[in-house]
């Protein structure tokens, strides 16, 4: 699964060292969007944070930490658009492989519901970074939960609603590194999260001049492709334009798989796209 939609760098939030108003950044508001199939409750998800102003502006606010303030990778609405579409094609393809959702198990819920959680959970689960890099998972927790207060209250029952925001929460904490989620909701998002890693997400730390494994590999995935797999439920496949790219999938990706409680679902394969290895960069200097 690519990107659901192409990306301008200004999208992306590349620092061009000007000033931006706020009402310059919403000016450039990104809507989210994400297939619905017939869930009307996913749809009022999408359509309320879509509405709210809120959520958008820390949205904003994370990326200006990660990117303007520590040079890192965005973690704005793109990131969260991507993670989110991620999140809810790997759930479907998960519950067509008969796997059930937590909360369905748990609570009788449907499976409907399980979307409107892991949807909530990938849509808030880095607005912390508005805050600080540092703990930023535990700031999105407070942050999410009065932003899960302000959902129509016609969408659920108050007492299920209650339940579902203990869901969303504990999905939330567990992207965090060493995080270990306990639902198959939580692993989704946990998953989601790392694999927001195709073409051109590596773009912020080069053109700032990094050059690091870190860089380098995340610049050789090409894209990232889920669909049902042969022996287990999803096959993840990973396009590399060059080795390095290893890197992203031994170090970066095994971290965020440990512990996710998704191994027994999920086969992955990388594979290098055309004949020759593409070249990254030219020189390396300590």
């Amino acid at each position: 699964m690519t990107p659901p939609d192409h990306v301008t760098p200004e999208e992306e939030g590349i620092p061009d060292d000007q000033t931006r108003s706020v009402e310059e950044r919403f000016a450039r508001r990104i809507e989210m969007r994400v297939p619905d199939r017939h869930n009307p409750r996913l749809r009022r998800v999408m359509e309320w944070a879509n509405a709210n102003d809120d959520l958008y502006a820390a949205w904003i606010a994370a990326n200006v930490t990660a990117i303007e303030r520590l040079g890192m990778t965005d973690h704005g609405p793109v990131h969260v658009k991507i993670v989110t579409n991620i999140a809810v094609r790997l759930l479907r393809l998960l519950m067509e492989g008969e796997v059930e959702p937590s909360v369905c198990r748990t609570y009788g819920l449907d499976r409907e519901d399980a979307e409107v959680v892991v949807a909530l959970a990938a849509l808030l689960h880095d607005v912390g970074m508005a805050i600080h890099r540092t703990n930023h998972e535990e700031y999105s927790l407070f942050m999410a939960d009065r932003l899960l207060r302000t959902l129509p209250q016609d969408l659920y029952p108050p007492r299920v609603a209650a339940i579902l925001r203990t869901e969303i929460l504990h999905a939330i904490i567990g992207h965090r590194s060493g995080g270990a989620p306990l639902t198959l909701e939580a692993g989704v998002v946990r998953v989601a999260d790392a694999l927001d890693m195709a073409k051109g997400r590596s773009r912020i730390p080069f053109e700032a001049g990094s050059v690091s494994i870190h860089s380098v590999s995340a610049a050789a995935i090409e894209q990232v492709i889920l669909e049902p797999g042969e022996d287990k439920p999803v096959r993840i496949s990973i396009e590399i334009n060059n080795s390095a790219g290893v890197f992203q999938l031994d170090q970066l990706l095994r971290q965020k798989m440990q512990g996710s409680g998704l191994d027994p679902y999920l086969e992955f394969r990388a594979f290098l796209a055309g004949e020759e290895e593409k070249r990254l960069f030219r020189q390396f200097t300590l």
